[in-house]
């Protein structure tokens, strides 16, 4: 009875304790296979605890189970997993992960970093600005004057002008082949003499001599014969005046005589404006051969179209550029004076002159065609640079800034407008960025011929 008793006691044991550990291997199998894993294969729970109190089971399955929330699990891929945020994997691609921001080595040998170096900077060293004569411009928001844009012609003033015409009928001789338009001439100067000594008619220099000569052989002899009674005092006056009118017009010729003809001078100094007639040619008494300018004051007039009449008010001074010279010039440098606008347009046309006078301190040609900025109202506080730091490309508009002392930068804007002298500047400029002004062209040619280096930083 008592070995039943036992059997009976030992049987129950057994059953107990294959009761725990089948109970402690579900605990640990299910606990292991619940967990969630991320795309490194971390653990994203922990494991749970074991009901058993203080129990450590030992499971085919090789892990560690402890009550503790932190736990250590090592597996067979070699990662170590742990519940702290700032978790340190070591995985077989070699990455090294953490929370701050990372640098990374390409396989070109860039290094890359939050902020980036400036990669189209151009270099222009100091002795190739010294050669291009580089000079800059710091930007700064000023006074910049609108302007219309238009073109005009450079007049002489009525007055400073005089039309030379011949003094008798003949052919015309220049007296120097120079002699043409532009050519400068001193008052009492000799431009051409006009002969007419092979001509059928006969020289009249010679014929007002002769006839001269003959009127007063017959006015002397009636001085005579009036005292004497012999003619009466009204055939006397007749004879005195064709003697008059011979010496008149012998002498408007006498002065001018000479071994080739009759000499035709310049009564002002000035230059040539027009020449009216070749060499060669036969004029007669009367007859336009040159026009002679002083060009002591000249005109600019400035066709306008109508649509820009409400602004004509405002305008004060101009600057124009000759067709013939690339120089900007300005009337306030030329002693200027606004004369007058039209009212209405004339001739027909849909344009209103507009009328300037200035001082001839330059080489300006009367006659001329030239482009005209008319300028209005001062504007303030505006951004705007010389148009010789402007630079063109595919549409696009650009200038260069100096950033170091061998450092440039090709920087894009946008145009307002433009006076001829200074381009106003929308956007792609601020306050302090410095301008090259000139040597443009070469730094434009330093940043097309330079070539990026391998291995460069952002």
């Amino acid at each position: 009875m008592s070995m039943k008793i036992i059997a009976l006691s030992i049987k129950r044991t057994l059953k107990y304790n294959i009761s725990l550990l089948v109970i402690s291997s579900l605990i640990a199998f299910t606990g292991c296979k619940g967990k969630k894993t991320d795309e490194h294969g971390h653990a994203a729970e922990t494991h749970a605890e074991e009901v058993d109190n203080g129990h450590e089971h030992e499971v085919g399955d090789g892990h560690d189970h402890s009550s503790d929330k932190s736990q250590e699990h090592s597996e067979g891929d070699g990662h170590n997993h742990s519940d702290e945020i700032g978790h340190e994997h070591e995985e077989g691609d070699g990455h090294d992960h953490s929370t701050d921001e990372a640098n990374h080595e390409d396989g070109d040998g860039h290094n890359h970093e939050k902020e980036s170096e400036h990669t189209d900077e151009i270099s222009f060293s100091k002795k190739q600005a010294e050669l291009a004569k580089l000079t800059t411009e710091t930007v700064s928001p000023g006074i910049f004057y609108s302007a219309i844009k238009t073109s005009g012609q450079i007049q002489a003033p009525q007055g400073n002008e005089v039309v030379i015409a011949a003094t008798s009928n003949g052919i015309i001789s220049f007296t120097n082949s120079s002699i043409t338009e532009g050519t400068a001439v001193s008052a009492g100067q000799s431009l051409v003499t006009i002969s007419a000594k092979k001509l059928l008619e006969g020289d009249p220099a010679a014929k007002a001599k002769i006839a001269y000569e003959t009127a007063l052989k017959e006015y002397q002899r009636a001085e005579i014969l009036v005292k004497d009674q012999i003619i009466s005092t009204k055939e006397f006056e007749q004879t005195k005046l064709r003697y008059e009118t011979a010496k008149t017009a012998y002498e408007a010729q006498s002065l001018n005589i000479t071994a080739t003809g009759v000499s035709v001078s310049s009564p002002i100094s000035g230059y040539i404006k027009n020449r009216l007639v070749a060499q060669g040619e036969y004029v007669s008494v009367g007859q336009p051969i040159a026009t002679v300018s002083q060009n002591k004051r000249l005109q600019l007039r400035a066709e306008v179209s109508e649509r820009h009449y409400k602004m004509l008010k405002s305008i004060n001074s101009a600057n124009f550029k000759p067709a013939y010279d690339n120089t900007l010039y300005r009337l306030s440098d030329l002693n200027g004076k606004l004369l007058s606008y039209g009212k209405s347009s004339g001739d027909q046309t849909f344009y209103i002159p507009v009328t300037f006078e200035f001082d001839n301190i330059g080489d300006f040609i009367p006659g001329a065609f030239t482009e005209v900025y008319l300028l209005s109202s001062p504007q303030n506080d505006v951004i705007s640079v010389p148009v010789s730091s402007i630079t063109e490309e595919q549409g696009l508009n650009f200038v260069y800034l100096q950033l170091d002392e061998e450092g440039y930068k090709m920087q894009e804007v946008t145009l307002g407008q433009n006076n001829g002298e200074r381009v106003q500047i929308l956007s792609g400029l601020t306050n302090g960025d410095k301008v090259v002004v000139t040597g443009v062209y070469q730094v434009k040619l330093a940043a097309t011929s330079s070539v990026m280096p391998e291995g460069h930083s952002h």
